[in-house]
Formats: C-alpha cells, structure tokens, sequence
C-alpha cells in the first residue's frame, strides 16, 4: 500500500497550479486530464461531469508520487472559506529552509497570511518554526521547519 495523491478542486485549476509550482516549486507530472464520459458520471455520481487540470509532483520526492492533484469541475458548488477548526481535511503541510522566504513568495503570489508565527520547543533538542498561510483560492498550507534547539534554548 503507499500514499498517491491529494486532490484540490480549484476556481481556476491553472492559476492555482502556477501558484504551488511558483511558491512550493512542484512541477508538472505527465499530461494536463481533460475527463468526461459515463465512467465520470458514475465514479463521481455527477451528471455530465466534466474536470480539467492536472498533477504536480511534490518537492523532497524522487519519482513521480506522491502528486498534487488540481483540477476544475464545469459546474462547481462555491462555498465560504472553512475555518481551522472545521471538520475534515484541513490543510497540507510543507517542511521548508525558511518560513519566512516562503511566505513572503506566497503573499506575492497572492496567498494569504492565517495565523503568528510560532516556535515550540520539541525534546532532543529539536525546534520547530511553525505558519499557517492559505493559497490564492483560501486553502490552508502549514509551513514548518525544523532545526536542532540552540544549546540557550535546551
């Protein structure tokens, strides 16, 4: 068994896309999927469903998984931003150099700060740098990284 991918339904699948590739440096993975037909309709239960968009290769990976998936629905429900708290997925996560680089390319790319800045203490001496940002179409990305505790701080 092994973990293949997360699917994101985007507003606009290529403007979102050129976001995570921009700010995470993911790469496009084979082909861009335009989808339709019966065996949609009944994997998804929509009529005449219809998706584009495509897969991502996630940095840190040397093969092609796990991927981004982004894609669009023609017809599609917009619903509010869901807070932290709510239930279900909530947010991916990414271990990145700096925290701060990271997120000011997010803002510049459009994406949003959520939350501080923090930094917890972990034993063995690890320290983590912690930030919740949300992506141009407002889902949550975690942004973390982790480093040995500074001798002051054990």
């Amino acid at each position: 068994m092994k973990f293949v991918h997360t699917n994101i339904i985007a507003r606009d699948w290529k403007k979102l896309s050129q976001f995570y590739q921009t700010v995470f440096d993911c790469k496009p993975v084979g082909f861009q999927r335009d989808l339709s037909g019966e065996w949609l309709e009944q994997l998804t239960g929509l009529k005449n469903a219809h998706l584009t968009g495509e897969h991502l290769a996630l940095p840190g990976y040397d093969g092609i998984e796990p991927t981004l998936e982004i894609f669009s629905y023609d017809g599609m429900i917009r619903e509010n931003e869901a807070p932290l708290n709510h239930t279900g997925i909530r947010h991916i996560a990414f271990e990145v150099e700096d925290v701060d680089a990271v997120l000011e390319k997010a803002l510049q790319e459009g994406g949003e700060q959520v939350g501080e800045k923090v930094t917890k203490e972990y034993p063995n001496n690890r320290c983590a740098t912690f930030l919740y940002i949300r992506d141009i179409e407002g889902n949550i990305i975690e942004l973390q990284t982790w480093k040995a505790s500074s001798p002051a701080n054990s």
